[in-house]
C-alpha cells in the first residue's frame, strides 16, 4: 500500500542497493479509512502514518498515480503526481496525516493543472490563501489523530466547492480511465479499449490525463502496472519473480526489474524483501 506522506524530496537522487531506501508503509504505523460523507466523491481515503521512534536512514514513497493533501508540521502542501520515489526527510516519531483524491479529482478541486505539479509538493497556502493557513492552524490546535482527521474533514466540507456529489464530467470520465487501466492488462490494446469506449482521439486522452493526472496514459498505464505488481507481492510472498511479473502485465521479469529500477531506485530483491508481512 502506498501513500505519499511527503513534503520534500530529492530529484534522481540514486542509493546502492545496500543503502535501499526503506518504503514509507514500512517505516511507520500506517493506516487508511474512508472519507466522510460527502467528501468521499472527492476523496478516496483519508490516511495516517506514525513514523517509528527509532526509524532511521531514508524513507521511500513510491509513485502510484494519486495526489494527496499532506498536514506535517503544521503544514498541509498538496503533494503531486510522481513518477519516480518521493524521499520524504520526516522525524522519527512524527505523524503524518493525509487525504488522497479519487482518481481525476485533484484539477478540478484545486484549480489547476495536474502537469503543473508533477514530482513537486506546494504548501496548500499558495492556491487558497489565508484558508489554508487557519485550517492547519485548526488541525494543530487539536491534541489527537482522531481528533484532527475529524476537524479536517469537518473544515473541508465547509471549504470544498462543490461538497455535495460533483457533476464534473471530465473528473467522472478520469476516474473511469484510471480504473480501467488498473484493472485491465497492460500495453496499447488497454489504451485503445478505453479509446474506443470515450470515442476520443490518442491526443484528447494525453491531454485529459495530463491534466489529471500529470502525464499521459502510457505513463500512468507503467506507474499502475507498477502498483499491481505491489499488491500481488504482498499476497504472494513466496512466488517467483517471473510469476508475479506475469501477473501483473509485464512482458518478462527483466521488465519488470528495468520498471522497478525506474520508478523507485531499488532492485527487484531490495522491493520485494521489504514487502513481507
Amino acid at each position: 500500500m502506498s501513500h505519499r506522506s511527503t513534503i520534500q524530496q530529492d530529484s534522481g537522487f540514486k542509493l546502492p542497493i545496500d543503502e535501499a531506501p526503506v518504503l514509507a508503509g514500512r517505516a511507520g504505523a500506517y493506516h487508511e479509512t474512508e472519507a466522510i460523507g460527502p467528501l468521499r466523491d472527492h476523496f478516496q481515503c483519508v490516511w495516517t502514518n506514525k513514523i517509528h521512534g527509532d526509524h532511521a536512514g531514508r524513507i521511500a514513497v513510491v509513485p502510484d498515480g494519486c495526489v494527496d493533501l499532506v498536514w506535517v508540521d503544521n503544514r498541509i502542501v498538496v503533494a503531486g503526481p510522481d513518477i519516480t520515489s518521493a524521499h520524504p526527510s520526516l522525524a522519527p516519531g512524527a505523524t503524518i496525516l493525509g487525504l488522497r483524491f479519487q482518481p481525476g479529482a485533484a484539477a478540478s478541486v484545486l484549480g489547476l493543472p495536474m502537469s503543473e505539479i508533477v514530482g513537486r509538493q506546494i504548501d496548500l497556502t499558495e492556491l487558497w490563501g489565508r484558508k489554508a493557513r487557519d485550517l492547519a492552524d485548526m488541525i494543530e490546535e487539536t491534541r489527537t489523530t482522531a481528533s484532527r482527521l475529524r476537524v479536517w474533514q469537518s473544515q473541508l466540507q465547509q471549504l470544498l466547492p462543490n461538497a455535495a456529489p460533483s457533476q464534473d464530467a471530465p473528473s467522472l470520465e478520469m476516474r473511469a480511465v484510471f480504473n480501467a487501466m488498473k484493472a485491465g492488462r497492460a500495453g496499447g490494446p488497454k489504451i485503445r479499449s478505453i479509446l474506443d469506449r470515450l470515442d476520443i482521439s490518442e491526443r484528447t486522452l494525453r491531454r485529459r490525463c495530463q491534466n489529471h493526472f500529470g502525464y499521459g496514459p502510457k505513463t500512468l498505464d507503467r506507474i499502475l502496472r507498477f502498483q499491481s505488481f505491489l499488491r500481488i507481492a504482498r499476497a504472494e510472498r513466496a512466488t517467483g519473480l517471473s510469476d508475479m511479473a506475469f501477473a501483473a502485465g509485464y512482458a518478462d521479469q527483466a521488465h519488470l526489474s528495468r520498471d522497478i529500477r525506474a520508478l523507485c531506485g531499488m532492485s527487484a530483491g531490495a522491493l520485494v524483501r521489504q514487502l513481507a508481512p
